[in-house]
């Protein structure tokens, strides 16, 4: 079976109210492992990967997979900061994805509890999903969003206000998943997830990549200085 990667983006731009949100970006993913994007508050970090996934209409430029539009779009996933539960128990949330597929309910029900056990819910299954604490809604949504093992994970920074304990959870997981063979590109605040995680990575500043390559090159020899301020923790603008 075909691949879904590699995606291109082609003078990709983003814009809102007159104002240009992102772009031009040209860029091409494949392979495998973690992408990891970085920059400061209102970089586009959180454009680029909308755009990437088909949330963001371009207003110029495009974003081609390897395969077309349709059936890119249900073999990717995405998974926002603030996690997005229904309304529905644990169990029903983790189905709702299967149950749009049309799978059977036997076998939809054993994938749920499957995920539920694997992400520390197995006891929560009839609870509602909205009286969850922060870090099992987020693994909640991130189960929810693997359960139908998209080819590709985009994630908003997934450990945005979570505990130690939550966040190493949630990496290890995620982790777990990307040795699965699921692409996983990521934007995080963390630097030390950043580095924790990454295969290679992207800095973006004033909704433009600024510099990009290999995790051990980005990390330890940058070559901007904008980047080198920016892992030093000085602010940048």
């Amino acid at each position: 079976m075909a691949g879904l990667l590699p995606l291109t983006l082609t003078d990709a731009v983003v814009r809102r109210n007159g104002k240009t949100l992102m772009g031009p970006v040209s860029l091409t993913l494949g392979g495998e492992g973690i992408t990891i994007i970085i920059g400061p508050n209102g970089s586009g970090k959180t454009t680029l990967l909308r755009a990437m996934h088909g949330l963001e209409r371009l207003s110029g430029g495009a974003a081609d997979w390897a395969l077309p539009a349709h059936e890119a779009n249900i073999r990717q996933a995405y998974v926002f900061q603030s996690p997005i539960v229904l309304r529905r128990t644990v169990l029903a949330n983790l189905r709702f994805p299967l149950d749009l597929l049309g799978t059977p309910r036997s076998v939809a029900n054993a994938a749920a509890v499957a995920w539920a056990q694997r992400i520390g819910l197995g006891r929560a299954l009839d609870t509602q999903a909205a009286r969850l604490s922060g870090g099992e809604r987020q693994k909640l949504a991130l189960a929810r969003a693997l359960i139908r093992e998209p080819e590709v994970l985009f994630l908003d920074e997934p450990s945005a206000n979570l505990d130690g304990r939550s966040t190493r959870e949630i990496e290890a997981l995620l982790q777990q998943c990307q040795a699965a063979g699921t692409r996983i590109i990521m934007a995080t605040h963390d630097m030390g997830q950043a580095r924790r995680l990454a295969a290679d990575a992207i800095f973006m500043l004033s909704g433009h990549i600024h510099e990009k390559g290999p995790a051990e090159a980005f990390f330890g020899a940058s070559r901007t200085p904008e980047l080198i301020a920016f892992l030093n923790g000085d602010i940048v603008e």
